[in-house]
């Protein structure tokens, strides 16, 4: 009989390192809706559990499919012990023959990750397992009384080639497994025979400070498997103007008139969104300037300018066309986007996106704003056809 596998997400709404971390979006995607499609990717976990006191993440969870098992004040305070979480969800699951801890706080944890330490403890044998990465490392400390440094995993007065030094692993903090009976004996997550699930080192990072929030957004575009969004997808589209239908640059005249340039492809490819049916089209802009209403005229889609708090304005304009913003496409290029992205459900940037910007996004253009980029949006909605 298959073993019966229980995933539990560990997910205050509080945070003093990053205000709301567990809802912080890396590669557009919320902390706690990673972890979830982690689990939920994997072949051997058969219930996924986000262990919260707060009903934002609590919504987000089940909205990305988890359960929600709602955490009792007396172990949600900064002292509380993620096994604590573990203890009390395990309670609501009665049967469970593994249970595993899956942190947020690890953005690049994969499903094979999480298969991999289920299988040591289900099919393996061992008692416990967890996620290492291989670590070459010197390591030094310094006493507290002296002051004098010492080498850990090595002698300071012999220097060996990697080669000839044993292997040293890295504890990742991101993935724990361990069988349920012992688990609720010891009430901890080492015990017995603990086996090591080694990953890859360079997808190994903990968010615990803004800085490292920085870094995960950074390299969430060359680390994600992106998939990019279809028609079934997406029941609105809402576009920036500047930088994203145009290059972003500004032309202005002795007489202080400006002008951009816009892409004749880009026209196109709105024309055929614009006669998709049941697709709204918005441009939202911060500018408030002719040259934006007149492209709308243009293009014959409602716009949206000068604009000063582009996301409340799009939260009032989704209750007004009744659309979900999960269900909301919206393209952007700079900072000034983010509140937008942080809203809907599929944020996009421009190739030349600001950085920040490229990292919060869920699917990045090949092409540049203002040279084609919305008609490449409009082929990953419309299919491929449309660039012919």
């Amino acid at each position: 009989m298959p073993s019966k596998i229980l995933a539990v997400i560990p997910a205050r709404g509080g945070s003093k390192g990053v205000p709301a971390k567990n809802l912080a979006a890396v590669g557009g995607v919320p902390l706690v809706v990673r972890a979830v499609r982690a689990c939920l990717g994997s072949r051997l976990v058969t219930d996924v559990a986000v262990s919260t006191d707060d009903e934002r993440i609590a919504a987000a969870a089940r909205e990305a499919g988890a359960d929600v098992v709602l955490r009792p004040a007396g172990i949600s305070g900064d002292t509380a012990t993620s096994e604590a979480a573990v203890e009390h969800a395990l309670h609501a699951y009665p049967g469970t023959d593994v249970v595993l801890l899956v942190q947020c706080t690890s953005p690049f944890l994969t499903s094979q990750e999480i298969d991999g330490v289920a299988a040591a403890v289900a099919e393996g044998g061992a008692d416990t397992a967890h996620t290492v990465a291989p670590s070459h490392g010197f390591l030094w400390r310094e006493s507290r009384e002296s002051g004098e440094a010492t080498g850990v995993n090595h002698d300071k007065s012999h220097r060996p080639r990697r080669q000839d030094r044993p292997q040293d692993y890295l504890e990742t903090g991101a993935a724990y497994a361990m069988n349920a009976a012992g688990f609720r004996a010891v009430r901890h997550r080492f015990f017995g025979d603990t086996a090591l699930v080694v990953t890859d080192p360079a997808r190994v990072l903990e968010i615990d400070d803004p800085h490292d929030l920085a870094r995960a957004r950074a390299l969430a575009p060359l680390l994600d498997t992106r998939s990019l969004p279809t028609r079934d997808d997406v029941d609105a589209v809402v576009l920036d103007f500047d930088g994203t239908q145009t290059d972003d640059r500004v032309l202005i005249d002795a007489e202080g008139r400006e002008f951009v340039a816009v892409h004749r492809g880009d026209g196109l490819g709105i024309a055929a969104l614009r006669d998709t049916t049941d697709l709204r089209l918005l441009i939202l802009s911060t500018e408030q300037n002719p040259v934006v209403a007149a492209r709308a005229r243009k293009l014959r889609i409602p716009v949206l300018h000068g604009i000063d708090r582009k996301d409340l304005a799009l939260k009032q304009w989704c209750e007004e066309q009744g659309v979900a913003p999960e269900r909301v496409l919206y393209v952007g290029n700079d900072v000034n986007d983010l509140p937008c992205f942080g809203l809907v459900g599929w944020p996009v940037a421009v190739a030349q996106a600001h950085d920040v910007v490229r990292g919060a996004a869920r699917a990045v253009t090949t092409t540049p704003g203002g040279d084609g980029a919305i008609r490449e949006i409009a082929a990953w909605l419309l299919g491929p056809t449309l660039n012919k």
